[in-house]
């Protein structure tokens, strides 16, 4: 029983706990929104182990980085870097972002491939040492609380921008390149799912509102991902411009067939 209560304990409080279990008052309505709340988060964390790895493994498979937009990676990176450096010291419960570091180590990973497979692995091992050096300057209390806090803010505008710097490339090019779906899709329900859990065990209205425009933007990409997969995406001005030279090649064809 106590090693029960001990594991019951990480997923509630003492009072929950006690209605649950010694009352058997099971529809107390807090107590329900807490679980839930920490059941998500726990979830959450557990998938953001292998959140980005579909997008690593298709990077590596193709030896390419074609289509995925270093400038988007790296705005990404900072922001989830300032969400988890400023909730690390803040204390808030790791069920409230652990997810986070699972996903600043897989972005960099993905930034650093990109660099690699551009031509550049000199860049690759600089950004990786560079990388690690801020995370111990914000997270090692070397940092004020309060410019955390205002990195915090600046990733409203920041996850946002990083996102439609997808989103441009994707339109440009009029196809998502190596984007993996899994992982946006994936991306976009964990945004969604943290909202709640954000409300429920933080109450941070920062951390809200960065997590209701973060559903938003990863939303753009999964429509993108989903319009243009059907195909209707324009033709690469390339391939336009071969489908119009095609009936002027083959009417000369045959004039010249003609003429003999």
């Amino acid at each position: 029983m106590d090693v029960f209560k001990n594991v019951s304990l990480f997923l509630m409080n003492e009072e929950c706990y006690d209605k649950y279990f010694l009352e058997f008052d099971f529809f107390d309505a807090d107590c329900f929104r807490s679980l839930l709340s920490k059941c998500l988060g726990l979830g959450i964390i557990a998938g953001s182990v292998l959140v980005k790895v579909p997008q690593i493994l298709k990077i590596l498979s193709n030896r390419s980085g074609e289509g995925i937009s270093a400038a988007s990676v790296l705005v990404e990176i900072c922001a989830i870097t300032a969400h988890i450096s400023y909730s690390f010291v803040k204390g808030f419960p790791f069920s409230a972002w652990g997810d986070g570091s699972f996903l600043a180590v897989q972005t960099a990973a993905i930034a650093a491939l990109v660099f690699y497979f551009g031509g550049s692995p000199g860049k690759a091992v600089a950004f990786l040492v560079a990388y690690v050096g801020v995370l111990y300057v914000l997270m090692g209390g070397l940092t004020p609380l309060d410019v955390l806090w205002t990195m915090q803010a600046c990733n409203v505008p920041v996850i946002f921008m990083g996102k439609m710097i997808q989103a441009v490339t994707n339109y440009k090019n009029q196809s998502t390149g190596q984007l993996s779906a899994a992982t946006c899709f994936m991306l976009f329900f964990g945004a969604l799912a943290r909202i709640f859990t954000s409300y429920q065990e933080t109450g941070d209205p920062m951390m809200i509102l960065t997590y209701c425009v973060s559903t938003i933007a990863n939303g753009i990409i999964v429509f993108q991902l989903i319009y243009y997969s059907k195909g209707k995406g324009k033709a690469p001005k390339s391939a336009k411009k071969l489908e119009k030279s095609a009936p002027a090649k083959a009417a000369q064809k045959a004039k010249s067939k003609k003429a003999e």
